[in-house]
């Protein structure tokens, strides 16, 4: 029961602690768009990393799956 409570009291403290770390807002938009070269919205790519964040989970995820196959596959020999 104390663990509970321990852990409920961190989970608070974090939360509580959480909201006050607040990133920096952005920046201002230019005034005028049409002004100069700069886009409004910036010029990040969206989806550039999301791909290689999900083929390397894939990759993962199918490497622990082939070692928990071949583990079965010994001890069934």
């Amino acid at each position: 029961m104390k663990k509970n409570n321990l852990k409920l009291l961190i989970f608070s403290l974090l939360l509580i602690v959480g909201q006050q770390l607040l990133a920096q807002g952005p920046p201002n938009p230019p005034t005028d768009p049409s002004s100069g070269n700069q886009v409004v919205g910036g010029t990040a790519p969206l989806g550039g990393g999301l791909e290689i964040l999900l083929l390397m989970g894939l990759a993962y995820g199918s490497r622990k799956t082939y070692k928990i196959w071949k583990k079965k596959e010994e001890l069934e020999d």
